[in-house]
């Protein structure tokens, strides 16, 4: 076989697509997010705007977060050196898996070197724990969730996005005395809409189910000390396993588990994905740490964080521009074809400095391609006029069509 040829076939159908993914050079400079440093093809530095960056509040040049990161640093050095196992475990991690688990409510929690690792290496243990496990999952859960199901060897069922009526169908189905577990999302990232929590908690304690939710866009964000959509609503105890990240609205990385002392002690001890695994560096955990515990106090970076996405999907909607609008923070705007968000974005980059990220198939269904914004508390009334004068501009200019209603 030519594996070169075969190589360029692959990245050629990418190209022809309009999907192709390019990595935009940037320098993030503390203090100055969402402000930060492009380095464009010739080399050149241009100022820009990050508008499609993931976090959310701020946290990743708070003044508490590079503090504890010091310290730990100065006092530990760089790396963990091991697996948690092996000399990899430090008072910094069991400090986070503490602050955690009481964020949550939960007996315990467990860390991973990121939210995708613990999705996959959760879900994929599970029906070691329960033999004969079969997992409900939803239609549009993330691709670490949808990994960690399809790699477990068991019986797999997935229901229509939101479709309560046919998660029960699909639990009707299935023999009642089987072990059952229901995996959705608080807040689905692409489209920016809820999980029906309540719903779904009902059916679980109807059909005997455990339920997993990835709160990985919502931790940080929602809730009284940020614990997520579940913990808003007052449903956190109806969960048995909480995910989420700590690369988000935190600010750092990582990701965690939060569940039962005992689900807790089983995934640590037979989840190849945490077992083998080096660590997080103690400076990170630290770091997380100190978001954590900020977070649980303060209010009013939520709240302003919910005023600012609300602004900016009032203006575009005034603007017509076809705006899926669910009521959370995730602001996407439909383009509907690869070849003219990858230009609208180029363009805004080039000639706006603003940078946002096309969103292309796969991670979208084809035809719903998009440009999707993170608005945030630090991005001002001055980026933000920049922001919706220049997709006016480019909209009209792209001769794309504008929604007369906005979802």
């Amino acid at each position: 076989m030519d594996y070169l040829a075969a190589l360029d076939t692959a990245l050629t159908r990418l190209h022809e697509e309009g999907r192709y993914r390019t990595f935009i050079d940037i320098e993030r400079r503390q203090g100055a997010y969402p402000h930060a440093v492009w380095r464009d093809a010739d080399g050149t530095e241009r100022p820009i705007t990050v508008w499609c960056g993931n976090d959310y509040l701020g946290m990743g040049q708070h003044p508490a977060v590079l503090e504890a990161m010091h310290e730990a640093l100065d006092a530990t050095g760089a790396g963990s050196g091991g697996t948690r196992n092996i000399s990899g475990t430090t008072v910094y991690h069991n400090a986070l898996e503490a602050e955690l688990a009481d964020l949550h409510g939960k007996e315990a929690a467990l860390l991973f070197t990121s939210a995708y690792i613990a999705n996959d290496a959760t879900l994929s243990t599970l029906p070691k724990l329960f033999p004969g496990l079969i997992i409900y999952s939803d239609a549009l859960n993330h691709a670490s969730m949808i990994e960690g199901v399809r790699r477990n060897g068991g019986a797999k069922r997935i229901f229509r996005h939101n479709d309560v009526a046919h998660l029960r169908e699909l639990l009707e189905a299935d023999d009642p005395a089987a072990p059952k577990l229901i995996a959705f999302e608080s807040v689905y990232s692409m489209d920016g809409d809820f999980g029906p929590i309540a719903e779904i908690c009902d059916l679980a304690e109807e059909f005997g189910a455990l339920t997993y939710i990835d709160e990985v866009h919502a931790v940080g964000m929602y809730g009284p000390r940020g614990a997520g959509v579940a913990a808003r609503d007052r449903l956190g105890h109806r969960i048995d396993i909480v995910n989420g990240t700590l690369a988000k609205a935190y600010g750092v990385m990582g990701g965690y588990i939060a569940a039962s002392a005992k689900m807790v002690d089983a995934v640590r001890s037979y989840a190849p994905g945490f077992i083998f695994t080096t660590s997080l560096p103690p400076a990170v955990a630290a770091g997380a740490v100190a978001s954590v515990r900020h977070l649980k106090q303060d209010n009013t970076l939520r709240e302003a964080h919910q005023t600012q996405a609300k602004i900016l999907k009032t203006r575009l909607k005034a603007l017509g521009l076809p705006l899926i609008d669910h009521g959370s923070h995730i602001v996407p705007v439909i383009v509907g074809n690869p070849v003219h968000t990858k230009q609208l974005s180029d363009q805004l980059l080039a000639d706006f400095g603003i940078y946002v990220q096309p969103i292309n198939f796969p991670t979208v269904p084809r035809g719903t391609e998009r440009l999707r914004f993170t608005p945030s508390p630090v991005h001002g009334p001055d980026e933000m006029d920049k922001l919706v004068k220049a997709l006016d501009e480019l909209w009209a200019h792209c001769a794309l069509n504008r929604a007369e209603m906005s979802a």
